[in-house]
């Protein structure tokens, strides 16, 4: 019975339905990389030291900064909170970027990664959720 249901869906119903699907696998690689630098900020510092003496940051501030990353990344993974995880996120991507910019790496590696993952971060929820895209509306 489902499959004759499927066959019958409309391309509004379908588009809609890939759409939620690309946004949760967007969403998911978000993240997935948001974890990854909480994680390493917590447990791994040495890693990331000469980036933040770089950026002028105290290596003290990674056990503050990792769980804030792991809690927007959670916040940003539970529907009933994505947006404000998603504005969370986009607020540390921000800084991230803003710390690239007053050193004057303009165009650096881990600038244009936090750019892209802010744009990944508003992309995947505005895919998965149709709150967003009622809110936002890009196409009429």
């Amino acid at each position: 019975m489902s499959e004759t249901m499927n066959l019958h869906r409309s391309p509004e119903t379908m588009t809609v339905h890939r759409a939620q699907w690309a946004g949760r696998i967007i969403s998911a690689l978000v993240v997935i990389a948001l974890t990854a630098d909480g994680t390493i900020q917590l447990f791994a510092p040495a890693q990331i030291a000469s980036m933040l003496q770089e950026t002028g940051f105290a290596m003290d501030l990674t056990r503050v900064v990792g769980p804030i990353i792991l809690f927007s990344a959670i916040l940003y993974a539970i529907p009933a909170t994505a947006a404000l995880g998603a504005i969370l996120v986009t607020g540390f991507l921000g800084g991230a970027i803003c710390a690239h910019v007053r050193i004057g790496e303009l165009g650096s590696p881990p600038e244009i990664i936090s750019l892209l993952l802010g744009a990944m971060t508003w992309g995947g929820l505005y895919a998965r959720n149709p709150r967003i895209r009622a809110v936002l509306p890009l196409i009429h």
